[in-house]
């Protein structure tokens, strides 16, 4: 039990300092590398949080973790929270499904093993242009494998309900993820920023309800003007620099996690020993006379 709290303590500790670490550098990496580097530095969090559970160093003298009834309580607590958020999270997606099935929301992708588009029900107030846009956004969220991330963003907010970072993080994460889209449909397509300007302000009038997880939890500029104004700046470095930096940072995430764990102490070493009268023994030698030969 002990063990167990110290695990998911250690990841939340670790995943929290990378959350900070991203929400620091992100404006900055999506201004000088682009919107899809800046929306792959989420992935240091999770692999800070994970790197807590290699082997920690082993050493001598080191204090075990005590009060197992303590730690009982906290993950029974722990344990009745996270089932409460996968209940809310649950009812919020029965919630969209019941509106898509009415017609009343979209476009959104819902799904993630068998991924469907939804489109809005005016979808006639598009033009073509804008129309085909719109669902060109919504494959390349299915293209790009959002659905899997969301479901696992999901999963952490479940599993860390008690930490405020994650669920502030959770908010940028889909805000990071629909600037990237909308970088990779601008190239793909190779449409102007305008016209594809329109098409989100159209989608934004829509007032159509979000799926799981779509909750905008940015402060200051609108969502919207964000994404627009993204389209506007293309980044400064070259595109090499982008994969590179990544890479980087998770390394040095995962090292620096793993490092700052606390040091497991040694396990005691059995030593075998003789169960039975511990009072002391005596031995008698007897010598025998050696067999006369015949």
């Amino acid at each position: 039990m002990a063990e167990l709290l110290a695990a998911l303590t250690g990841v939340n500790l670790a995943a929290a300092l990378a959350i900070l670490t991203v929400l620091a550098v992100r404006p900055l990496a999506r201004r000088m590398v682009g919107a899809q580097v800046a929306y792959s530095l989420w992935a240091i969090p999770p692999a800070a949080g994970f790197a807590t559970l290699l082997p920690a160093r082993v050493v001598e003298g080191a204090s075990a973790l005590g009060e197992p009834g303590l730690a009982a309580s906290l993950l029974a607590l722990w344990l009745a929270g996270a089932i409460l958020m996968v209940l809310r999270l649950a009812v919020l997606q029965m919630r969209f499904l019941r509106l898509a099935r009415a017609g009343r929301t979209g476009p959104a992708v819902i799904g993630v093993i068998a991924p469907r588009l939804v489109m809005p029900p005016d979808d006639g107030a598009y033009s073509d242009e804008e129309r085909a846009l719109v669902r060109a956004h919504e494959r390349e969220h299915i293209a790009r494998g959002d659905p899997w991330a969301n479901a696992l963003l999901a999963a952490a907010q479940c599993l860390c309900w008690f930490n405020p970072l994650v669920h502030l993080a959770a908010g940028f994460v889909r805000l990071d993820q629909e600037l990237a889209c909308d970088a990779a449909v601008v190239r793909r397509r190779g449409v102007t920023k305008a016209a594809y300007a329109r098409a989100l302000l159209k989608v934004q009038m829509s007032g159509v309800s979000l799926p799981l997880g779509a909750r905008w939890l940015t402060r200051g500029a609108h969502p919207l003007e964000l994404r627009i104004a993204s389209l506007a700046r293309p980044p400064r470095l070259d595109t090499m620099a982008g994969p590179i930096l990544v890479t980087a940072a998770l390394t040095v995430a995962i090292v620096a996690a793993w490092a700052g764990q606390p040091p497991v102490p040694e396990r005691p070493r059995l030593v075998p020993q003789m169960v039975g009268d511990d009072r002391p023994m005596s031995v008698v030698i007897i010598r025998t006379a050696p067999h006369a030969r015949p």
